[in-house]
Protein backbone atom coordinates (compact mmCIF):
# COMPACT_ATOMS: atom_id res chain seq x y z
CA UNK A 1 0.00 0.00 0.00
CA UNK A 2 1.16 3.53 -0.76
CA UNK A 3 1.65 5.67 2.36
CA UNK A 4 -1.13 8.15 3.10
CA UNK A 5 -0.22 11.52 4.60
CA UNK A 6 -2.73 13.26 6.85
CA UNK A 7 -2.28 16.91 5.89
CA UNK A 8 -5.43 18.38 7.40
CA UNK A 9 -4.86 22.04 8.19
CA UNK A 10 -1.87 22.30 5.86
CA UNK A 11 -1.55 23.91 2.43
CA UNK A 12 -0.62 21.77 -0.58
CA UNK A 13 0.88 23.42 -3.66
CA UNK A 14 2.65 22.40 -6.86
CA UNK A 15 6.43 22.16 -6.56
CA UNK A 16 7.89 25.66 -6.74
CA UNK A 17 9.97 26.77 -9.72
CA UNK A 18 12.78 29.30 -10.10
CA UNK A 19 13.53 30.61 -13.59
CA UNK A 20 16.97 32.04 -12.82
CA UNK A 21 19.65 30.43 -10.63
CA UNK A 22 23.40 29.83 -10.85
CA UNK A 23 24.20 26.61 -8.98
CA UNK A 24 27.97 26.96 -9.46
CA UNK A 25 27.94 30.11 -7.29
CA UNK A 26 27.25 29.80 -3.55
CA UNK A 27 26.44 33.35 -2.52
CA UNK A 28 29.96 34.25 -1.41
CA UNK A 29 30.91 37.93 -1.33
CA UNK A 30 33.10 37.95 -4.46
CA UNK A 31 31.95 35.96 -7.50
CA UNK A 32 35.41 36.11 -9.10
CA UNK A 33 36.57 33.63 -6.42
CA UNK A 34 35.38 30.79 -8.66
CA UNK A 35 38.32 31.53 -10.96
CA UNK A 36 40.44 29.66 -8.42
CA UNK A 37 38.20 26.56 -8.51
CA UNK A 38 38.53 23.65 -10.90
CA UNK A 39 35.50 22.53 -12.90
CA UNK A 40 35.24 19.26 -10.89
CA UNK A 41 35.14 21.28 -7.65
CA UNK A 42 32.49 23.59 -9.13
CA UNK A 43 30.41 20.53 -10.00
CA UNK A 44 30.51 19.36 -6.38
CA UNK A 45 29.61 22.86 -5.17
CA UNK A 46 26.71 22.94 -7.63
CA UNK A 47 25.49 19.55 -6.37
CA UNK A 48 25.42 20.85 -2.80
CA UNK A 49 23.50 23.94 -3.92
CA UNK A 50 21.06 21.81 -5.90
CA UNK A 51 20.25 19.84 -2.74
CA UNK A 52 19.61 23.05 -0.78
CA UNK A 53 17.30 24.27 -3.54
CA UNK A 54 15.24 21.08 -3.56
CA UNK A 55 14.95 21.07 0.24
CA UNK A 56 13.54 24.61 -0.02
CA UNK A 57 10.62 23.30 -2.07
CA UNK A 58 11.90 24.23 -5.52
CA UNK A 59 11.50 21.08 -7.59
CA UNK A 60 12.31 22.68 -10.96
CA UNK A 61 14.87 25.39 -11.74
CA UNK A 62 16.46 26.94 -14.78
CA UNK A 63 20.22 27.38 -14.38
CA UNK A 64 21.08 30.41 -16.48
CA UNK A 65 24.77 29.83 -17.05
CA UNK A 66 27.70 27.84 -15.73
CA UNK A 67 31.34 27.18 -16.52
CA UNK A 68 32.73 23.99 -17.99
CA UNK A 69 29.24 22.56 -18.57
CA UNK A 70 29.04 21.65 -14.89
CA UNK A 71 25.28 22.27 -15.11
CA UNK A 72 24.89 19.60 -17.78
CA UNK A 73 26.85 17.09 -15.68
CA UNK A 74 24.70 17.95 -12.68
CA UNK A 75 21.47 17.54 -14.66
CA UNK A 76 22.61 14.07 -15.72
CA UNK A 77 23.53 13.08 -12.16
CA UNK A 78 20.12 14.18 -10.88
CA UNK A 79 18.22 12.49 -13.71
CA UNK A 80 20.08 9.23 -13.08
CA UNK A 81 19.36 9.35 -9.35
CA UNK A 82 23.00 9.69 -8.26
CA UNK A 83 22.19 12.78 -6.20
CA UNK A 84 19.11 14.69 -5.10
CA UNK A 85 18.29 17.96 -6.75
CA UNK A 86 15.58 19.82 -8.61
CA UNK A 87 14.61 19.11 -12.19
CA UNK A 88 17.22 21.15 -14.07
CA UNK A 89 16.93 23.14 -17.28
CA UNK A 90 20.44 24.27 -18.16
CA UNK A 91 22.12 26.90 -20.32
CA UNK A 92 25.74 25.77 -20.48
CA UNK A 93 28.05 28.69 -21.26
CA UNK A 94 26.38 32.04 -21.66
CA UNK A 95 27.35 33.82 -24.87
CA UNK A 96 28.86 37.29 -24.57
CA UNK A 97 30.99 39.65 -26.61
CA UNK A 98 34.75 39.64 -26.01
CA UNK A 99 35.29 41.20 -22.59
CA UNK A 100 31.54 41.42 -22.04
CA UNK A 101 29.40 40.58 -19.04
CA UNK A 102 30.14 37.04 -17.93
CA UNK A 103 33.56 36.89 -19.58
CA UNK A 104 35.19 36.37 -16.17
CA UNK A 105 32.79 33.53 -15.30
CA UNK A 106 33.40 31.08 -18.13
CA UNK A 107 31.25 32.62 -20.87
CA UNK A 108 31.71 31.69 -24.53
CA UNK A 109 33.02 34.97 -25.93
CA UNK A 110 31.92 35.60 -29.51
CA UNK A 111 32.05 38.54 -31.92
CA UNK A 112 30.07 38.90 -35.12
CA UNK A 113 27.12 36.98 -36.49
CA UNK A 114 29.06 33.89 -37.60
CA UNK A 115 30.81 33.46 -34.24
CA UNK A 116 27.57 33.91 -32.29
CA UNK A 117 25.86 31.34 -34.48
CA UNK A 118 28.71 28.90 -33.90
CA UNK A 119 28.72 29.60 -30.16
CA UNK A 120 25.03 28.74 -29.96
CA UNK A 121 25.59 25.56 -31.94
CA UNK A 122 28.36 24.58 -29.51
CA UNK A 123 25.97 24.91 -26.57
CA UNK A 124 23.31 22.90 -28.40
CA UNK A 125 25.83 20.18 -29.23
CA UNK A 126 26.72 19.97 -25.53
CA UNK A 127 23.05 19.38 -24.69
CA UNK A 128 21.66 22.61 -23.27
CA UNK A 129 17.95 23.26 -22.75
CA UNK A 130 18.38 27.03 -23.05
CA UNK A 131 20.70 29.32 -25.02
CA UNK A 132 21.63 32.33 -22.87
CA UNK A 133 22.96 35.53 -24.44
CA UNK A 134 24.32 38.72 -22.89
CA UNK A 135 22.57 41.72 -24.41
CA UNK A 136 23.99 44.29 -21.97
CA UNK A 137 26.68 44.78 -19.37
CA UNK A 138 26.08 43.58 -15.86
CA UNK A 139 26.53 44.21 -12.17
CA UNK A 140 28.94 41.37 -11.36
CA UNK A 141 31.45 41.90 -14.17
CA UNK A 142 33.79 44.72 -13.20
CA UNK A 143 34.22 47.35 -15.91
CA UNK A 144 30.91 46.67 -17.65
CA UNK A 145 27.98 49.07 -17.49
CA UNK A 146 24.57 47.42 -16.88
CA UNK A 147 22.78 49.97 -19.03
CA UNK A 148 25.08 49.59 -22.04
CA UNK A 149 24.16 47.33 -24.96
CA UNK A 150 26.70 44.60 -25.76
CA UNK A 151 25.89 41.88 -28.33
CA UNK A 152 24.17 43.53 -31.30
CA UNK A 153 20.68 42.73 -32.52
CA UNK A 154 22.16 40.78 -35.45
CA UNK A 155 24.48 38.80 -33.18
CA UNK A 156 21.63 38.02 -30.80
CA UNK A 157 19.37 36.96 -33.67
CA UNK A 158 21.96 34.48 -34.97
CA UNK A 159 22.17 32.69 -31.61
CA UNK A 160 18.42 32.81 -31.06
CA UNK A 161 17.67 31.40 -34.51
CA UNK A 162 19.96 28.43 -33.88
CA UNK A 163 18.27 27.68 -30.55
CA UNK A 164 14.79 27.90 -32.03
CA UNK A 165 15.74 25.67 -34.96
CA UNK A 166 16.75 23.07 -32.39
CA UNK A 167 13.49 23.50 -30.47
CA UNK A 168 15.17 25.17 -27.49
CA UNK A 169 14.26 28.34 -25.63
CA UNK A 170 16.40 31.46 -25.27
CA UNK A 171 17.21 33.87 -22.49
CA UNK A 172 18.83 37.33 -22.57
CA UNK A 173 20.59 39.05 -19.72
CA UNK A 174 19.45 42.62 -20.37
CA UNK A 175 19.44 45.63 -18.04
CA UNK A 176 19.59 48.57 -20.47
CA UNK A 177 16.75 49.77 -22.69
CA UNK A 178 18.63 49.39 -25.98
CA UNK A 179 19.86 45.89 -25.15
CA UNK A 180 16.37 44.81 -24.08
CA UNK A 181 14.91 46.04 -27.37
CA UNK A 182 17.72 44.40 -29.36
CA UNK A 183 16.90 41.06 -27.72
CA UNK A 184 13.15 41.49 -28.21
CA UNK A 185 13.53 42.37 -31.89
CA UNK A 186 15.84 39.35 -32.27
CA UNK A 187 13.10 37.01 -31.00
CA UNK A 188 14.14 36.25 -27.41
CA UNK A 189 11.88 34.13 -25.16
CA UNK A 190 12.78 35.63 -21.78
CA UNK A 191 14.43 38.77 -20.48
CA UNK A 192 16.55 38.55 -17.34
CA UNK A 193 16.44 41.70 -15.14
CA UNK A 194 14.82 44.23 -17.51
CA UNK A 195 16.05 47.00 -15.21
CA UNK A 196 15.80 50.04 -17.47
CA UNK A 197 12.93 48.83 -19.67
CA UNK A 198 10.95 51.79 -20.94
CA UNK A 199 7.28 51.80 -21.90
CA UNK A 200 8.04 50.77 -25.48
CA UNK A 201 10.19 47.82 -24.37
CA UNK A 202 7.57 46.66 -21.87
CA UNK A 203 4.84 46.90 -24.50
CA UNK A 204 7.01 44.81 -26.86
CA UNK A 205 7.37 42.20 -24.10
CA UNK A 206 3.63 42.11 -23.55
CA UNK A 207 2.77 41.87 -27.25
CA UNK A 208 5.35 39.13 -27.88
CA UNK A 209 4.43 37.12 -24.78
CA UNK A 210 8.02 37.30 -23.53
CA UNK A 211 8.75 36.23 -19.95
CA UNK A 212 10.51 38.53 -17.45
CA UNK A 213 12.64 37.42 -14.48
CA UNK A 214 13.84 40.52 -12.62
CA UNK A 215 15.77 38.96 -9.67
CA UNK A 216 15.32 41.81 -7.18
CA UNK A 217 16.53 39.89 -4.12
CA UNK A 218 19.90 39.42 -5.81
CA UNK A 219 20.17 43.18 -6.22
CA UNK A 220 19.08 43.98 -2.68
CA UNK A 221 21.12 41.38 -0.77
CA UNK A 222 24.64 42.85 -1.25
CA UNK A 223 23.33 46.33 -0.40
CA UNK A 224 21.87 45.07 2.88
CA UNK A 225 24.98 43.04 3.75
CA UNK A 226 27.64 45.55 2.63
CA UNK A 227 28.11 47.17 6.04
CA UNK A 228 28.65 43.83 7.79
CA UNK A 229 30.66 42.18 5.01
CA UNK A 230 33.55 44.30 3.70
CA UNK A 231 34.56 41.47 1.35
CA UNK A 232 31.73 42.34 -1.06
CA UNK A 233 33.47 44.33 -3.83
CA UNK A 234 32.58 48.02 -3.80
CA UNK A 235 31.72 48.03 -7.50
CA UNK A 236 29.01 45.39 -6.91
CA UNK A 237 27.41 47.38 -4.09
CA UNK A 238 27.62 50.58 -6.14
CA UNK A 239 26.03 49.09 -9.27
CA UNK A 240 23.31 47.25 -7.33
CA UNK A 241 22.42 50.47 -5.53
CA UNK A 242 22.08 52.22 -8.89
CA UNK A 243 19.71 49.61 -10.35
CA UNK A 244 17.51 48.63 -7.38
CA UNK A 245 14.82 51.31 -7.60
CA UNK A 246 14.57 50.85 -11.36
CA UNK A 247 13.99 47.11 -10.91
CA UNK A 248 11.26 47.71 -8.34
CA UNK A 249 9.55 50.09 -10.76
CA UNK A 250 9.89 47.58 -13.61
CA UNK A 251 8.28 44.85 -11.50
CA UNK A 252 5.31 47.06 -10.61
CA UNK A 253 4.73 48.28 -14.17
CA UNK A 254 5.25 44.87 -15.76
CA UNK A 255 2.75 43.27 -13.39
CA UNK A 256 0.18 46.01 -14.01
CA UNK A 257 0.62 45.61 -17.79
CA UNK A 258 0.02 41.86 -17.62
CA UNK A 259 3.52 40.89 -18.72
CA UNK A 260 4.59 37.29 -18.01
CA UNK A 261 6.57 37.99 -14.83
CA UNK A 262 8.20 34.83 -13.46
CA UNK A 263 10.07 34.15 -10.25
CA UNK A 264 13.81 34.44 -10.76
CA UNK A 265 16.24 34.78 -7.87
CA UNK A 266 19.74 34.75 -9.42
CA UNK A 267 20.56 32.52 -6.43
CA UNK A 268 24.28 32.08 -5.94
CA UNK A 269 25.19 35.73 -6.49
CA UNK A 270 26.79 37.69 -3.60
CA UNK A 271 24.91 37.33 -0.28
CA UNK A 272 22.14 35.50 -2.18
CA UNK A 273 22.49 31.89 -1.06
CA UNK A 274 20.64 28.90 -2.45
CA UNK A 275 17.69 27.61 -0.45
CA UNK A 276 16.27 31.07 0.22
CA UNK A 277 14.52 31.29 -3.15
CA UNK A 278 11.07 31.95 -1.65
CA UNK A 279 12.27 35.28 -0.26
CA UNK A 280 11.76 36.71 -3.76
CA UNK A 281 8.05 35.94 -3.36
CA UNK A 282 8.01 38.15 -0.26
CA UNK A 283 9.41 40.97 -2.39
CA UNK A 284 6.63 40.43 -4.95
CA UNK A 285 3.99 40.73 -2.24
CA UNK A 286 5.73 43.72 -0.61
CA UNK A 287 5.51 45.45 -3.99
CA UNK A 288 1.76 44.94 -4.23
CA UNK A 289 1.46 41.67 -6.16
CA UNK A 290 -1.32 39.49 -4.66
CA UNK A 291 -0.02 36.27 -3.07
CA UNK A 292 -1.87 34.01 -5.54
CA UNK A 293 -0.30 35.83 -8.48
CA UNK A 294 3.12 35.49 -6.83
CA UNK A 295 2.52 31.73 -6.49
CA UNK A 296 1.48 31.49 -10.16
CA UNK A 297 4.70 33.32 -11.09
CA UNK A 298 6.67 30.59 -9.30
CA UNK A 299 4.73 27.58 -10.59
CA UNK A 300 2.54 27.41 -13.68
CA UNK A 301 4.02 30.43 -15.43
CA UNK A 302 7.58 29.10 -15.15
CA UNK A 303 6.28 25.78 -16.47
CA UNK A 304 4.88 27.67 -19.46
CA UNK A 305 8.24 29.39 -20.03
CA UNK A 306 10.01 26.02 -19.96
CA UNK A 307 7.30 24.46 -22.17
CA UNK A 308 6.52 21.78 -19.58
CA UNK A 309 3.03 22.97 -18.59
CA UNK A 310 1.58 19.68 -19.84
CA UNK A 311 3.54 17.84 -17.11
CA UNK A 312 4.17 20.30 -14.29
CA UNK A 313 3.18 23.62 -12.74
CA UNK A 314 -0.27 22.74 -11.37
CA UNK A 315 -1.77 19.96 -9.27
CA UNK A 316 -3.83 17.99 -11.79
CA UNK A 317 -4.51 14.34 -12.49
CA UNK A 318 -2.06 13.02 -15.04
CA UNK A 319 0.74 15.46 -14.22
CA UNK A 320 3.98 14.58 -12.43
CA UNK A 321 3.68 14.59 -8.65
CA UNK A 322 5.83 17.57 -7.71
CA UNK A 323 4.24 18.78 -4.47
CA UNK A 324 5.11 21.13 -1.63
CA UNK A 325 3.31 21.10 1.73
CA UNK A 326 3.50 24.09 4.09
CA UNK A 327 2.06 24.51 7.55
CA UNK A 328 0.30 27.84 7.07
CA UNK A 329 -1.75 29.52 4.36
CA UNK A 330 0.58 31.38 1.97
CA UNK A 331 -2.36 33.49 0.78
CA UNK A 332 -2.47 34.97 4.29
CA UNK A 333 1.31 35.09 4.72
CA UNK A 334 3.53 34.35 1.73
CA UNK A 335 6.42 33.68 4.13
CA UNK A 336 4.83 30.26 4.75
CA UNK A 337 6.53 29.13 1.53
CA UNK A 338 9.96 29.64 3.14
CA UNK A 339 9.45 26.62 5.41
CA UNK A 340 8.08 23.60 3.52
CA UNK A 341 7.28 20.56 5.68
CA UNK A 342 7.17 18.09 2.82
CA UNK A 343 8.75 18.25 -0.60
CA UNK A 344 7.75 15.61 -3.13
CA UNK A 345 9.47 15.35 -6.51
CA UNK A 346 8.06 13.01 -9.14
CA UNK A 347 6.13 11.12 -6.46
CA UNK A 348 9.12 10.64 -4.14
CA UNK A 349 9.23 12.32 -0.73
CA UNK A 350 12.57 14.17 -0.66
CA UNK A 351 11.89 16.24 2.46
CA UNK A 352 9.94 15.10 5.49
CA UNK A 353 9.31 16.99 8.77
CA UNK A 354 10.85 14.12 10.76
CA UNK A 355 14.03 13.96 8.70
CA UNK A 356 15.76 17.28 8.18
CA UNK A 357 18.00 15.81 5.47
CA UNK A 358 15.08 14.45 3.48
CA UNK A 359 14.15 10.90 2.55
CA UNK A 360 14.69 8.83 -0.56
Amino acid sequence: HEPVLDLAGHTILPGLMDAHVHLMFSGGPDPTAIQQYSDPLLTLIAAQNASKTLQAGFTTVRDTGARGFVDIALRTAIEQGMIQGPRLFVSGHFICMTGGHGSTFGARQADGVAECRKAAREQLRAGVDVVKVMATGGVLTEGTEPGAAQLSEEELRAAIEEAHKAGKITSAHAHGTQGIKNALRAGIDSIEHGTYADEVALEMMREQGVFLAICIGATRAPILKAASNPDIPAYIVQKNTAVLDHQLATLKTAYEMGINVVLGTDSGTPSNEHGHNAEELEIFVEQGIPPMDAIIASTSRVAKLLKIEDRLGTLEAGKLADVVVVQRDPLSNIAALKAPLYVIKDGVIVKHPHDEKGLK
